[in-house]
Order: structure tokens, then C-alpha cells, then sequence
């Protein structure tokens, strides 16, 4: 039996080796001042490979604006060196990544099975999708709606009773691949599905009454490479012509603003906007399917971490979107749900002002198609674990994101346009 437990032990531990380490890697916390400590960024970016978690690029820092970058272990010394001597305030949130990482695999639930309170692999998600369609044929049903560039399939589970003239909402996970918290809320959702349906008088009503399709995983090759190869990974993994940098942020690949404004035409940056507007695959794929649904879908919500925030459009433009005063109410009254619960607290509000500006957003582009309530949430934490959030906060921050995710769906429902 001993022997048996050590094989396990063992074959979980050789699950989340990665071909990259971070041995050493620390992530630091920075809010500088003025112009001037913002150009001491710039230029130790420039200078040396910064992985800057928040905000997504350099190009968007600011003063007064807390800013998470993480640093390779032979070059940490030397940030913090030039950090003192420029006499700018920091914190280490991560003194060594690759600690950390281990540390995200701290959930109790453990096996080889899918569990909805640890991170999965593709394949078992995958396998997952198959399942709980099986078990739950009146409730729920697996479509494909393309591939990815590597060939994966991109399953779509639909949620609902049967019934005429439906709406619906339409909710995606796992956009950037080190959001791994993103699609364990997805998977999440679904089991709240299936397992309140008859007993939750809310989610009972928005089955009743309205369809979701839930699209678990966007960006799966991204995810798969995440667990196999490098963590710290975030867009897809497409080849660029002319460049031997891959992959393209697909939050940055939708036709909503493309390429300006918090976006970047070079191929190895992490916002790389792609070739074109929907040059991805993924994001083809999933604007395809939303064209071809604009009749039904009224509502599209994106999952994304880390900040907790809840934003809505734009994030393209400082312009405030034409239904900014009831996406503003609608987004106050879902985050006092949602805090509600553990007293997490969460900012909202539109995106670019609220956040930084990000062109090529899917939100931006749902909008302006005519999906009056886009949302995007961005889940656990603020930093402390930054995209390395424990198993063990799986479960509250799913528990408490349903609070917000019900609230909007019911305000949809009782608004129909």
C-alpha cells in the first residue's frame, strides 16, 4: 500500500513538471510616482526580459498605478539594485516562483480523475465536457465549434431546458493560458448547473428560461503548453511569418479598435494583436458562432485573471459606451453579491479608465455587435499570487463568483431587449 501511495505521489508530482523552471525568478511590485520612475521601467524593460503580469505591457504603465513584473533569477540583483538607487519603493511579492508553483497544487482533493476543486489538464476537461453531457442529457449538450491552431477541438457546452424562442448568454474561460483560475470557474458554473437545477430557485429560473453556452477552455493549445512546457505562457501558440517569436494575445485579436491603443504590432510581445482581426483561429471560431447567434445571445461574459475587477466597454477607447450608466449599476450591484460572501474586494467600472486601455478586446467586440451586457471578470487575487492562485481558493472563488454571475443572468432575464 506504501509503495502504491508513492507511485501517486510521484505521478502528480511529474504532472506539473515544466521544461522551464523559475528557480530563483521573483516578481516585484513597483508604483512609481512620476514620468520619470515610469521611464526607469521602461528602461529596465528595455534593457532586460521583464514578464510584467500587471499591466500586460510596458507601454501601459503610469504613474500612481501599482505595477507586477516578474524578473529571471540571474537579473534580479541588478533590478533591485537599480530599483534603490533610483530611490523608488518595491515589494518582492514572489521571492521564488518556482516555490510558488509547487505550492498551487495544495488542494486536498487529489487522484487522477477531474475534480472541481483542482486546476485540470486539457485532457481531462476534455473528457470532462463528454461526461457531464452524458449524465445530464436534458441539461446540457457538447458541440464543436472549430479547432485550434494545433488541431484540438474547441468543445461548447450548451445549458438549459429544452424550449422556443430562448435567449442566451455566452460565457468563455481560459483566454490567457496562465489563467488557470478562469477555466476551473467555468467548470464550475456548469456543475452549479446541473447539480441546483430543481433545488436553487434561481438557477432553476435561468435554465427554465434562458440558454448559456459555456466555451470552458478558448485558448487550448496555450493551456496544454502552460502545464507541459512554460507556466508563465499566455497567448496562443500560432506561428508569425517573418518572425520566430509565437503565438498571438487573442485579447488583443478581436476587430474593436484592433491594434491601437494597448495592443502591439511586434510578434514576440506578450499583447502581439496578431495579423489581422480574427487572424486566430480560437478567435474566429468564437466570433463565428456569435455572429451566427447575434439573434439569441443578449449577454457575453469573459473570464480572465488576476485583479478582481469587474469592467465592461470600452477598454479601447476613455469613450464611455452608450449604456455606460446601467452597466455601471448592473456591475455595482454584482459585485456587492459577490462580496457578499468572503468580504473580497472587487473594482468596476469601464475598462480602459478602470484598468488600462486594451484594444482588440472580445468584451469591445461583443458590445459593439449589438450584445448590450458584455462583462469581463477578472478573478483572485490581487497580486500576492498573482496567476499562481492555490487549489485550495478554487472553491471561494467560485462560490463567490457564481453570486455575481447569477445576479447578471437574472438582471438579463428580467431585461430583455
Amino acid at each position: 500500500m506504501w509503495a502504491f501511495l508513492v507511485l501517486v505521489g510521484a505521478a502528480v508530482a511529474s504532472a506539473h513538471l515544466q521544461d522551464q523552471t523559475f528557480d530563483g525568478h521573483k516578481v516585484f511590485r513597483v508604483i512609481p510616482q512620476d514620468n520619470e520612475q515610469v521611464e526607469i521601467i521602461r528602461s529596465l524593460a528595455s534593457k532586460m526580459k521583464l514578464d510584467f503580469w500587471q499591466p500586460d505591457s510596458v507601454k501601459m504603465v503610469k504613474p500612481k498605478r501599482q505595477v507586477d513584473f516578474r524578473v529571471e533569477a540571474d537579473k534580479t540583483l541588478e533590478v533591485e539594485h537599480l530599483l534603490k538607487e533610483n530611490k523608488m519603493d518595491f515589494n518582492v511579492l514572489i521571492d521564488n516562483l518556482q516555490t510558488a508553483l509547487h505550492a498551487q497544487f495544495d488542494s486536498k482533493v487529489r487522484g487522477t480523475g477531474h475534480s472541481y476543486e483542482k486546476y485540470n489538464t486539457w485532457d481531462t476537461i476534455a473528457a470532462w465536457t463528454a461526461d457531464i453531457a452524458a449524465e445530464n442529457p436534458t441539461l446540457v449538450s457538447r458541440s464543436v465549434i472549430g479547432e485550434t491552431y494545433e488541431g484540438q477541438p474547441l468543445y461548447l457546452l450548451k445549458l438549459g431546458k429544452s424550449g422556443t424562442n430562448k435567449k442566451a448568454i455566452f460565457m468563455d474561460c481560459g483566454f490567457h493560458a496562465r489563467e488557470w483560475i478562469s477555466p476551473a470557474f467555468c467548470q464550475w458554473f456548469v456543475k452549479e448547473a446541473v447539480e441546483t437545477y430543481g433545488t436553487d430557485s434561481t438557477m432553476t429560473k435561468l435554465l427554465n428560461s434562458l440558454d448559456f453556452y459555456v466555451l470552458p477552455v478558448v485558448n487550448i493549445d496555450g493551456y496544454v503548453y502552460s502545464w507541459t512546457k512554460d507556466r508563465m505562457w499566455r497567448k496562443t501558440r500560432s506561428k508569425n511569418t517573418g518572425s520566430s517569436c509565437i503565438g498571438t494575445d487573442l485579447n488583443r485579436n478581436f476587430n474593436a479598435g484592433w491594434c491601437e491603443l494597448g495592443a502591439s504590432d511586434r510578434p514576440c510581445a506578450s499583447t502581439y494583436c496578431g495579423s489581422a482581426p480574427e487572424s486566430e483561429k480560437e478567435s474566429k471560431a468564437l466570433a463565428d458562432f456569435i455572429r451566427e447567434n447575434l439573434s439569441t445571445i443578449k449577454a457575453y461574459l469573459t473570464v480572465h485573471s488576476y485583479s478582481q475587477l469587474l469592467v465592461f466597454p470600452y477598454s479601447y477607447t476613455y469613450k464611455l459606451a452608450k449604456d455606460y450608466n446601467e452597466l455601471n449599476t448592473v456591475a455595482s450591484a454584482a459585485i456587492q453579491r459577490l462580496t457578499s460572501l468572503y468580504n473580497t474586494n472587487y473594482e468596476y467600472g469601464p475598462g480602459a479608465a478602470t484598468v488600462y486601455p486594451a484594444a482588440g478586446g472580445s468584451d469591445d467586440w461583443a458590445y459593439d455587435q449589438g450584445i448590450k451586457y458584455s462583462f469581463t471578470f477578472e478573478l483572485r487575487d490581487t497580486g500576492k499570487y498573482g496567476f499562481l492562485l492555490p487549489e485550495s481558493q478554487i472553491k471561494p472563488t467560485c462560490e463567490e463568483t457564481m453570486l455575481a454571475v447569477k445576479y447578471i443572468a437574472s438582471y438579463v432575464l428580467d431585461h430583455l431587449y
